[in-house]
């Protein structure tokens, strides 16, 4: 298949995955049409208008904007099947029956274009079985396409080819994906379920039969196998009300009804009293209850000896939370299996089964033991997959406490370990790939142009990649060149907080690029967050023994690195990921492009910590505003920078961050977090290439006190309809003072300096108010903002 750019895409099916597809196509400014079925009453496309109107009110939001709804265009299969000739990439989404696909696949069939895909969004349906009620021409183009619920945050998508699935087709729509979608992509085989749902479903699985074993409460299973074990806080129960109880049934019948001479088959079956709770219409999170209830602010639980709810505590045992702490994976796992706390027993018992299940069908489902454990991190939101937990506790030795347990009887199947277990002395992960049972060797990752944009992708076991040369290295930060003629500065520090050690390392490598290089990128390796700001215990030992002169240094060391990197000779640009908060935002805002993953949170939350931006932050949207202004419009651009700031409004996602004005316009929103550093790089070498010069400083127009009087009015209505605290009143008063330039008159002209001057005075003026130490104490001590 010639390559095309895939420009238009159809989605088929409005339903929750079709038109929550079709809002991701969207966020990355792909062209979309949502079709369903022409609607019986009204408008012919109200089914789709419908499902468009829902989407709106998802929780999390599905689409990373506003204004992106508008964007897709409804369609219906009545009279729209004509659009479907202008589509590179058809998505069909409709419900899990056979009979209802081919009986669409011969409707649209005649309106495919010759160069089109055409791919199956189904989650277990055979693929070569959809690829034969297809005409032969299509079967070439056609695939299964596996999202993951809700696709917008959901980073997995299965790919599956039909024996007939040419390799171009795979290639073009992988890189897609990867780039336009921000996704990560695994091939599977074509068996039910695919992968993530195969062995993640299992898991959960062996987790309810163990559970029912030793005899466990659903809250305390949850406390056991969540962030104890490296998975989400949804665990196993709560993830099962997520996904939706009907949902699951289905998952792991498709598992019963096509997998009858599986050793685990017995297993593939819900138990009664979640069947009950469906019958109840008890389907979990979307109905309001399910093995999950809550009640108000109390989360509840089902007791499945009363069949009644209770409050959900979810307690470890001091001895099994001991172990699950031991930070060296051997000690755990042989703690765990020697303690004969049930517990533990459980904790064993259920990852036991999962590697013996895991490697027993690895060949089957999955090309590497690299595969199916990114489908898990990826699907399921696991930190380590299967295989790399298994090898970290010691392979060999696990694998011999799982040959003990099958011999006793104590394991779910009655089955041994593949030979290539024994054949592989530390295990699945080694420097050159991931093995692989069908080839026996190891195998590198996909070799495919799209990721060499990936520098430093998400790795597995064993895998290390080139993180250029050292130019030099503190406690705070890394400085180093992946090519002699970028430099990129990373921080060392826990969540990537800014200290005084990150602002000399950014000054030196600031002036290290001036010198010697093309130019400078600020990106993060550490997490995957950007940064959170400043460190609060930098000044806050200044503030109690009542140093403030100390802390008027440190603010105005802060604001001379924002400065250099404003007016540095080569270009300097941010790359940022996650969360972008306070300090880290306003060192963003004065590079000259950022470059942000598209699911980036950026925001100025100084206000809920009752102090002020002091970095340079207020003194750039008092600037943006001043630039945004025309004729006398300066107050309505004050007035939404101040929202933003006052009300520390924190982005959806970078395309929201461009409408708060964190972001410009001009800055670059890259779909897929992994290719951030490449493309910093890419625009710092073109504008250095471009003969880039520094700007100029100019004068500011500032609002002065006519603007002042209006934040404090829009402040004092806030303050008598209780939406803010008094408190909350003075410290934005203070933001107020210095957005606007201070007690001045309208329109005059100020510098930088000034402004920043005002800063470090507000900022300084609030630290000696009692309710912000409060508010600071408050964060330091539980990580949450305190509203007094």
């Amino acid at each position: 298949m010639t390559k095309a750019y895939i420009k238009k895409v159809a989605v088929l099916g409005a339903g929750v995955m079709g038109a929550q597809i079709a809002a991701q196509l969207t966020n990355a400014n792909v062209q979309t049409f949502l079709f369903d079925l022409p609607a019986k009453e009204g408008p012919l496309n109200g089914i789709v208008d419908n499902a468009l109107k829902r989407l709106t009110k998802l929780k999390p939001a599905p689409f990373m904007s506003k204004t992106k709804p508008s964007l897709i265009s409804p369609a219906n299969y009545e009279t729209d099947l004509a659009k479907l000739g202008e589509c590179d990439l058809i998505i069909e989404a409709i419900a899990e029956r056979l009979d209802w696909k081919e009986d669409l696949y011969q409707k649209i069939a005649p309106y495919v274009k010759d160069t089109a895909i055409l791919a199956s969004n189904t989650s277990g349906l055979s693929i070569e079985s959809l690829a034969g009620v297809l005409p032969e021409n299509l079967r070439p183009r056609f695939c299964g396409i596996h999202f993951f619920n809700p696709p917008r945050y959901m980073k997995l998508v299965e790919l599956i080819a039909n024996q007939q699935t040419e390799t171009s087709v795979l290639n073009h729509l992988e890189s897609f994906l990867v780039t336009t979608l921000g996704k990560g992509v695994i091939h599977a085989k074509d068996t039910p379920n695919f992968i993530a749902n195969r062995v993640g479903v299992f898991a959960m699985l062996a987790v309810i039969h163990h559970a029912e074993q030793f005899d466990l409460a659903f809250d305390d299973v949850d406390a056991l196998t969540g962030p104890l074990l490296g998975r989400p806080k949804s665990a196993t129960y709560r993830l099962a009300d997520v996904v939706g109880l009907d949902t699951l049934g289905h998952v792991v019948n498709t598992m019963a009804d096509n997998l009858p001479n599986d050793p685990w088959h017995k297993f593939y079956t819900v138990p009664a009293f979640i069947t009950a709770l469906v019958e109840q219409g008890a389907c979990g999170q979307k109905s309001g209850a399910g093995i999950y209830k809550k009640q108000g602010k109390q989360i509840n639980v089902l007791d499945a000896k009363t069949g009644e709810y209770k409050p959900a505590q979810g307690q470890v045992t001091p001895e099994v939370l001991a172990i699950l702490k031991i930070k060296n994976p051997q000690e755990k796992f042989a703690a765990l299996r020697a303690s004969e706390h049930k517990q533990a027993q459980f904790v064993w018992a259920t990852l036991r089964d999962l590697f013996l299940y895991a490697a027993y069908h690895l060949q089957d489902i999955a090309s590497t033991a690299r595969d199916v454990d990114l489908a898990l991190r990826w699907g399921f939101g696991w930190k380590l997959g299967p295989f790399e937990t298994w090898q970290l506790a010691d392979w060999q030795a696990i694998a011999g406490f799982i040959n003990e347990d099958v011999a006793a009887g104590k394991a779910m199947a009655n089955v041994a370990l593949p030979k290539w277990v024994a054949a592989l002395s530390a295990g699945p992960f080694n420097g050159e790939g991931a093995y692989s049972p069908a080839n026996e060797q190891f195998e590198p990752r996909s070799s495919l142009p799209v990721y060499q944009r990936q520098l430093f992708p998400e790795s597995v076991l064993g895998e290390k990649y080139d993180c250029g040369a050292t130019v030099f290295e503190s406690d705070a930060v890394r400085v180093w060149t992946p090519d002699n003629a970028v430099l990129v500065i990373g921080f060392k520090t826990k969540g990537n907080t800014i200290n005084m050690g990150v602002l000399d390392g950014l000054s030196q490598a600031i002036s290290l690029a001036e010198s010697d290089y093309q130019g400078l990128v600020i990106w993060n390796p550490n997490g995957p967050n950007f940064s959170y700001g400043a460190d609060l215990k930098m000044v806050a030992a200044d503030v109690q023994a009542g140093h403030f002169e100390a802390v008027d240094n440190v603010l105005e060391t802060f604001q001379n690195v924002s400065m250099q990197l404003r007016y540095c000779s080569v270009p300097t640009v941010a790359a940022v990921r996650g969360m972008v908060l306070g300090g880290g935002c306003e060192l963003s805002m004065h590079c000259d492009k950022v470059v942000a993953a598209a699911e980036t949170y950026v925001g100025l939350v100084e206000a809920g910590v009752g102090i002020l931006p002091a970095g340079g932050g207020t003194k750039e949207f008092a600037r943006r505003a001043a630039q945004k202004a025309t004729h006398n419009d300066l107050d309505k651009h004050l007035a939404d920078a101040f929202s933003v700031i006052a009300m520390a409004k924190v982005s959806g996602s970078a395309l929201e961050a461009v409408e708060l004005g964190y972001l410009r316009d001009s800055d670059v929103i890259v779909f897929n977090s992994d290719e951030i550093l490449h493309v910093a790089m890419a625009q710092v070498k073109a504008m250095s290439e471009s003969a880039y010069r520094p700007p100029l400083p100019t004068l500011i127009p500032v609002g002065g006190i006519a603007s002042i009087a209006n934040r404090k009015l829009m402040l004092v209505n806030m303050l008598e309809g209780q939406f803010i605290s008094a408190h909350d009143n003075v410290i934005g008063e203070h933001i107020a003072n210095v957005l606007c330039g201070g007690e001045i008159d309208k329109a005059s002209l100020v510098d930088e300096k000034w402004l920043l001057r005002l800063e470090r005075e507000g900022f300084i003026s609030l630290l000696k108010c009692e309710k912000t130490l409060a508010r600071i104490e408050h964060t330091l001590t539980t990580g949450k903002a305190l509203r007094n």
